[in-house]
């Protein structure tokens, strides 16, 4: 089986060393995509970045900030706190191994290193860390539509906030809500009205093209999307194309208020957050603008711009 570069774990090693580098890079190579830092500071920098590493394995002695002020910021960090950290070192004092898991490592790796020793202990906690994340993918999505939930919407858009006031990005957030919904589940009942919500949230899932794109079911019959690093016409054109897409299901619903086939209304609000900038903002003015489409009639949308300072 050919295994592509693209779909490999990424391990991030850290040691102001070069030549434990090379070694644990010729431990790793053929296994992984292993990116390298000589310095804490580097580490957090490349941690905290758009490529994430699975795993970290860092070295315990090293000057300016070393190993466990590393995993303590870690750790403190929601965007890295569940990357697992290997501590590399030559240390043996039970103190030192009882502080390292006190700062939130999982394991240690001794010197002198032993390529056959780093595999192990890497390939079990890549495992682990795969099984956990499978678990708790599960718990953060919606049982009918199968797309993120409430919690999951809102993690993300913690994350992706921070993001955006951390390098000056634009940050989208819309709203949708099915127009009429009570009366396509009164009319219809309530099993068409499960199959309209999974067709709702498939074919908005659809419209997110980009992997940090997320769609969720915020309650009811109501999606959030989140669109991190779009701008004011991106998120135009994506309401534009979220309104279209269930237009062209043709969905009868012959109940409506607005038309004879299945609609939705949407509320967009588009900014460059600023450390002021709460969720709480971003969701009552996506929430504002989707009461504006409302009150215009339903089966379109209201794209806001939310200033900050």
């Amino acid at each position: 089986m050919v295994v592509h570069a693209t779909k490999l774990p990424t391990i991030l090693v850290v040691d102001d060393e070069i030549i434990n580098i090379r070694l644990i890079d010729n431990a790793l190579k053929n296994y992984y995509r292993v990116l390298f830092a000589t310095t804490g500071e580097e580490a957090l920098n490349i941690a905290r970045g758009d490529v994430q590493p699975d795993l970290i394995l860092l070295d315990v002695l090293m000057p300016n900030m070393d190993g466990y002020e590393v995993c303590t910021e870690l750790k403190k960090d929601p965007l890295t706190q569940c990357i697992p950290v290997i501590f590399i070192t030559s240390l043996k004092n039970e103190t030192d191994e009882t502080r390292g898991f006190e700062v939130g490592a999982v394991d240690f790796i001794r010197k002198p290193i032993r390529k056959t020793i780093v595999r192990v202990r890497v390939k079990l906690h890549i495992e682990l860390k795969n099984e956990m994340e499978f678990h708790a993918r599960r718990s953060l999505i919606d049982g009918l539509t199968e797309i993120a939930n409430r919690r999951r919407v809102m993690e993300h858009l913690s994350l992706e906030l921070r993001r955006a006031v951390r390098n000056r990005l634009y940050l989208s957030v819309v709203m949708i809500d099915i127009d009429c919904f009570k009366l396509f589940n009164d009319n219809y009942g309530h099993i068409s009205g499960d199959e309209c919500l999974k067709i709702v949230a498939e074919n908005v899932h659809f419209c997110m093209q980009r992997s940090n794109d997320l769609v969720g079911r915020y309650g009811g019959e109501e999606f959030v999307c989140i669109l991190p690093d779009t701008d004011f016409a991106g998120a135009e054109g994506m309401c534009q194309l979220l309104l279209d897409s269930i237009r062209k299901l043709e969905v009868p619903h012959n109940y409506s208020k607005v038309s004879d086939i299945l609609t939705i209304s949407i509320g967009c609000v588009c900014t460059i957050p600023s450390k002021t900038t709460t969720l709480q903002n971003l969701l009552k003015a996506a929430d504002d603008a989707l009461y504006e489409s409302k009150h215009s009639g339903r089966n379109c949308y209201t794209c806001c711009r939310l200033e900050e300072t």
